[in-house]
Formats: structure tokens, sequence, C-alpha cells
């Protein structure tokens, strides 16, 4: 079997990513990390009857006028008439009372039914909690997929499409960096990153299905395990690209008609979307390939089988 575009250029194919994640890390380190919004900053929430629609591009140039920067913007009611305005805002400071007013004096020139309604905190320690909740829910759903993939498959494909996945959480990180102007990080951010491990996973699966089907045919007898993955990863490229087409399609549509709040989940979706393809067709099989080739794991499976042989030796 001769390689591919699937089985070689592994270093470049490699080290793309690493520069993306690099380049993220250092912006990070001198403070141009992600821009993390009140969910896990802290801030204020107000609330206000409309008592009609409302369009969210008029409440955004209210926003500014006002000097209220990097706010989300929601709507909520069960009718028009009962249509309430929701704003999250980072913490004002001294002028939030000031800001606020202008805010609402702006918007009651459009809509002069506003009625002012409550203003909730957010506290600091809620999105630190979120922040270590989001981290276990990522590391349960670690554990459970090594442990499936492990069952499934073998443990080396496990620890393969791991790294494959943690690969796809890191470049929506980085990319969330590098759109931090445009983008915070919310609660829509988290749900959007396990989206895509349920995603990005699925991709995986099928191409290590692929690859177990193919060892039990003669013609992949001989060869590189790396081969073997390049032919493989090739007999499910097109499976990949038509499904992957599909689902953009509509997120981007999504994205275009969609209004902030949706923009600022469908955008990491996207970038978690391409990141997932790229791990499943250009790194989980070949991190196998490359491990197996060299028995990376060789001595790990000869204690297990030294393990056997001396329980074997003691019922003998």
């Amino acid at each position: 079997m001769k390689s591919n575009l699937f089985s070689g250029h592994n270093k470049l194919l490699r080290a793309i990513p690493l520069v993306i994640i690099a380049v993220a890390l250092v912006m990070t380190i001198f403070g141009a990390g992600m821009n993390l919004g009140i969910d896990f900053t802290g801030g204020s929430l107000f609330t206000y009857k409309v008592g009609e629609d409302f369009d969210v591009s008029v409440v955004e140039s209210a926003l500014a006028t006002a000097g209220i920067k990097e706010a989300q913007i929601a709507k909520t009611g069960t009718s028009a008439e009962e249509t309430q305005l929701e704003v999250r805002a980072k913490d004002l400071g001294s002028e939030a009372e000031n800001m606020r007013a202008v805010f609402e004096d702006e918007l009651k020139k459009t809509y002069p039914n506003l009625t002012y309604y409550t203003t909730d905190t957010v506290g600091a320690v809620a999105g630190r909690d979120l922040i270590n909740n989001a981290v276990k829910a990522c590391l349960i759903v670690f554990v459970c997929l090594l442990i499936y993939i492990a069952i499934r498959f073998d443990f080396t494909s496990g620890l393969a499409a791991l790294l494959a996945l943690a690969h796809d959480i890191l470049i929506m990180c980085a990319f969330m960096t590098f759109a931090r102007g445009a983008y915070q990080v919310n609660t829509s951010f988290i749900a959007a990153l396990l989206t895509i491990i349920g995603y990005s996973i699925n991709n995986t699966i099928i191409i290590f299905d692929r690859i177990r089907e193919n060892k039990k045919l003669l013609a992949y007898k001989t060869g590189t395990y790396a081969d073997l993955v390049g032919a493989s990863v090739a007999q499910t490229f097109s499976r990949t690209v038509n499904t992957t087409i599909t689902t953009l399609v509509t997120l981007v549509v999504l994205y275009i008609m969609g209004v902030s709040s949706i923009k600022e989940f469908v955008f990491p979706l996207i970038v978690g979307m391409l990141a997932g393809v790229y791990s499943s067709v250009f790194l989980s099989g070949q991190f196998w390939a490359s491990w197996m080739d060299k028995g990376t794991f060789d001595g790990l499976k000869n204690l297990f089988k030294g393990n056997k042989a001396k329980k074997s030796a003691k019922k003998a």
C-alpha cells in the first residue's frame, strides 16, 4: 500500500494546530486571552418590560450610547404584550446608575412603554463554580469515552481519540482568544464545547471502526499501520465531508441570520466542527498508527501478559 495524504505529512499536519494553540497561549500569557463574560467574571442583569416586540439592533445602539460595552441581550415572554428585555453587562462600577438611566432614556425614544423591573447581580464565585463544573463534566466525559473505546477497540485507540478531542477543545479556545473582541465566553461556549466533543468522537469512532474491519482483510495484512490508517480514512472521507457540509450549511445560516447571542453559540460550534473533522481525518488514526508501528505501548501490553502468565502458573 502506498502512502497518501492521510498517512503522510504527519509532522506538518501536527505542527499546524500546535502553532495555532501556541499563539493563543502567548496571547493569554500577555493578558489578551479569552474574553470572559459575566457568567464567569460577575456582573449585573437588568430586566425590563417592553410591552411589544423589539429590535435587537435598537437595544445595541442604546447600549452603545450609554457606554455599556460587552453586554448580552435576551428576549423573553410568551406574547408581544408580555415581551421582556434582559441585558447582562459586566460590572459597571460607580457609573452603573448613570449608564442605566442614559440607556433607558435612549431606548424609550423608540419604545415609550418600557418599564424597569429588576437588577440582579451575578458574583464571580458563581463563575468559578461554573468553570469547575465544566472541567468536571469534560473529565467525566473523557473517562467514559476512554473506557468505551478501549472496550470496543483497544486502549491505544482510546488514548488517540482523547488526544484528538483535546486538540478540538484547545483549537476552540484558541479561536475564541483570537476573536476576543467580537465574542464573549459564557455558558453558551460550554454548551458548544460539549456538543463538539460528541460530534467529533462520532467521526473518530467511524474511522476506527473502518480500521478494525480493514485489519481483517488479506489486502491489509502487510504494510505499516500508517498505510492501514491512510486507506481507512480515504474510504470514509466522502462520508465525513458530506456530513460536515450538511451540518455547516445550517450553522452558517444560523450565524448569518441570528442575533449576537446566537452567534456567540454558533461561532465556536463552527470552529469546533472544523477542528473535529481535522483531528478525525489527520490526527487520531495517525496517532494510533504511530504508536502501533513504534510499539510505544508494547511494554504495557507485555506487563499485562506477564501478569496473566503468573496467574496461570499459580493455578497450575
